[in-house]
């Protein structure tokens, strides 16, 4: 049997049997090092220069900042959102949506972002009178702004493989994340007004500057971390390294809701939630190798090739075998496991890699909120105690609203190059 095939069959395998993902992928490189007779010294030596990158240091700062920002920086963002649109029909839906698309612009994490801004909005919504299984569902897809609006971990790791400009990506992904986010606040509008949803006496103005200068320092955190950015003053690895000072300085001695000896507790949990990351990505480079050279990627490109060679068709397909792939697997596993496969087949069809970047990672994300892993979707169902066949059919419109979004990348390539080619 191929020897790349014995690596993707055994992380699939092993994944079903409840095994963690980096442990099945290092098992299943393992046994196709023996299969193809080479050396197991190449486990180490790839998997030391896997994480040899200086912008995979971005990872563990960004966790980092996620956690700091969930004990009190995320609360501060629900206020400003609520202060400016509480008045209006299902406003809470649509702060989630927005407090969601500020959260994950400074943690790129969606699991971050399900707990910090679901965990606070969902019990929320439920004391209002919104049904617990619109609250759960529309916490669940708006988390995958997370990881889809810049920064984002699973754009890091597709940039740690192909070797492409994190900034780039990052800046990529902008007008996507921000049609997606605009897309879901819509639906809670409408879903408000149908449904009649509770809303907050409009605010005079003095409380709503009131609010905003309270919560000034939570917003100027994206402001400073994407600003810095785009406009070039500091790399996304120095970007995340400025989050966690800033939100650390701005949690322990302006807000004061975090003390000092919560700070231990935050690192670990930073740590352990980034080791299991850097294991795969360090993982990725020797299951990447024995893929490349068993010879796999060209047979899938051989394939392709066999059915279609129209580009508009290939990106139809690789749209759909991502959308399935992110129902079964963790995304930064998947993009670890196909990106060498399919990077021939880019080459070939002349499709852009950083395009083809945001497409998987979009995609992936999807991912998130759909059965049978839907981490994000579980974690908010469980936070708002809501039947899960209820939460299901609450965020089917959501989801096809996301897919259409979706769609309109890989069709109108302009919405996530035109941005990075102002960079060049």
């Amino acid at each position: 049997m191929n020897a790349g095939l014995i690596v993707i069959l055994s992380l699939l395998g092993l994944s079903f049997l409840g095994i963690p993902i980096y442990l099945a992928l290092g098992i299943g490189t393992l046994v196709a090092l023996n299969v193809a007779d080479m050396p197991l010294i190449v486990l180490p030596q790839k998997l030391f220069a896997g994480m040899n990158a200086s912008s995979l240091l971005a990872i563990p700062f960004f966790m980092l900042a996620g956690n700091i920002m969930s004990r009190s920086i995320t609360g501060k963002l629900i206020d400003i959102s609520n202060a400016l649109i509480g008045w209006i029909k299902g406003s809470l839906a649509v702060v989630t949506v927005l407090a969601s698309a500020l959260f994950g612009a400074i943690s790129g994490s969606g699991v971050a972002t399900a707990s910090a801004v679901g965990g606070t909005t969902i019990p929320a919504m439920k004391e209002e009178g919104y049904p617990p299984h619109f609250a759960a569902a529309v916490s669940g897809i708006a988390s995958i702004l997370g990881p889809i609006i810049p920064p984002s971990i699973t754009l890091i790791v597709y940039a740690s493989i192909t070797d492409l400009s994190v900034s780039k990506l990052f800046v990529g992904s902008v007008i996507p994340g921000i049609l997606l986010a605009g897309g879901l606040i819509i639906y809670a509008l409408f879903y408000g007004m149908k449904h009649d949803l509770p809303a907050h006496p409009k605010k005079k103005p003095k409380e709503i500057a009131l609010t905003l200068i309270d919560g000034i320092w939570a917003l100027f955190m994206p402001v400073i971390i994407l600003g810095g950015i785009f406009g070039g003053i500091f790399t996304p690895t120095e970007s995340a390294a400025v989050a966690v000072v800033y939100s650390l300085a701005v949690s322990l001695f302006i807000y004061k809701d975090m003390k000092l000896n919560e700070i231990f507790s935050v690192f670990v949990e930073g740590t352990i939630a980034t080791s299991s990351i850097l294991m795969l990505v360090g993982l990725s480079k020797a299951s990447s190798y024995i893929v490349t050279t068993s010879g796999l990627p060209q047979q899938v490109l051989e394939g392709f090739s066999a059915i279609t060679s129209n580009k508009i068709i290939i990106l139809l397909l690789l749209n759909l075998l991502f959308l399935v792939i992110g129902m079964l697997m963790e995304a930064n596993a998947a993009i670890i496991m196909m990106t060498p496969i399919l990077m021939p087949l880019l080459s070939a069809f002349g499709i852009d890699p950083l395009q083809f970047g945001i497409i998987m990672s979009f995609n992936l994300c999807i991912g998130l909120v759909t059965p049978p892993v839907g981490i994000c979707l579980l974690m908010t169902n469980q936070i708002a105690r809501a039947s899960f066949v209820q939460t299901l059919k609450s965020i089917l419109p959501m989801l096809l609203l996301s897919m259409m979004v979706l769609l309109l990348v890989p069709f109108v390539p302009q919405l996530s190059l035109w941005l990075p080619s102002l960079l060049q």
